[in-house]
């Protein structure tokens, strides 16, 4: 059911995510290939390619990337994109993140950005991404992340339940949105699937309130309570999304997380 929701949702925004500035020109884009610093002779695989920008980031460096996504407007945009950039050696493929139609030991590193908060089973997405990889591969994953915590009693509890809250902000916008983890969250889920942690790093994601809702294209009703969700926020969420407002304009921050896995 939540493929059939990613498609519905996805399909008809494909062209406003190709052309998207946080997801075509994120600083993170860089930021990921300096991370896992890819070599000539790697192949590498896109989880949940999207338009195509982490793919494209990738192929004038290593010997060939696969784009996977289950949405097929998506993969018909980042072909045209792919094209229009003279990227040959990329190869697209409908299959979902949790299901991916390759061998054992097939690349050196698999990347996934800005797309896992889609994904139902994310064990078993980073169940799949360890069979695929070669021994001593990497996966590289970024996304938005939640206030979260491993600990108990009252703080961790607050902060468990400003995730929570985050959350359902987000499934109004976006019915296709499952769960955005918080980065113990998914620490604990890499060391699960058999990865060593490398790396980690969080940031905030500044965002146009308007933007962000016209991107998914929000009714005006959604959009309204969307606005009142974001300026009537309990205190712990007023302070992980920081909303300002000036005249119309309204602005805040989502965190994205990059975690490095090693597979030994």
């Amino acid at each position: 059911m939540t493929h059939r929701k990613v498609q519905t949702q996805f399909g008809p925004n494909a062209a406003a995510y190709g052309s998207s500035q946080v997801h075509a020109q994120g600083a993170d884009l860089a930021r990921l290939v300096e991370l896992t610093q890819p070599q000539p002779d790697w192949r590498v695989l896109d989880v949940a390619t999207g338009a195509g920008h982490t793919a494209f980031a990738f192929a004038p460096i290593v010997r060939e990337v696969t784009a996977v996504d289950i949405t097929t407007p998506m993969l018909t945009t980042a072909r045209e994109l792919a094209g229009q950039r003279g990227l040959s050696h990329i190869r697209f493929i409908q299959a979902p993140a949790e299901q991916l139609p390759f061998a054992h030991n097939s690349f050196d590193l698999v990347v996934c950005r800005l797309a896992a908060h889609h994904f139902e089973e994310n064990g078993r997405f980073l169940s799949e991404a360890a069979r695929v990889l070669k021994p001593g591969g990497q996966l590289a994953l970024l996304d938005n992340i939640v206030p979260g915590s491993r600990r108990r009693g009252k703080k961790a509890d607050l902060q468990r339940r400003a995730g929570a809250y985050i959350n359902a902000l987000e499934r109004l916008r976006d019915p296709s949105h499952v769960r955005c983890l918080s980065l113990d969250e998914w620490v604990d889920a890499f060391i699960t699937a058999g990865f060593t942690i490398s790396h980690q790093e969080s940031s905030p994601m500044p965002l146009d309130f308007t933007d962000w809702t016209a991107r998914m294209q929000v009714p005006p009703a959604n959009r309204q309570r969307l606005r009142a969700m974001l300026l009537q926020a309990p205190e712990p969420v007023l302070t992980f999304l920081t909303p300002t407002v000036s005249g119309d304009k309204i602005e805040f921050c989502l965190h994205k997380a990059i975690i490095i896995g090693n597979l030994s």
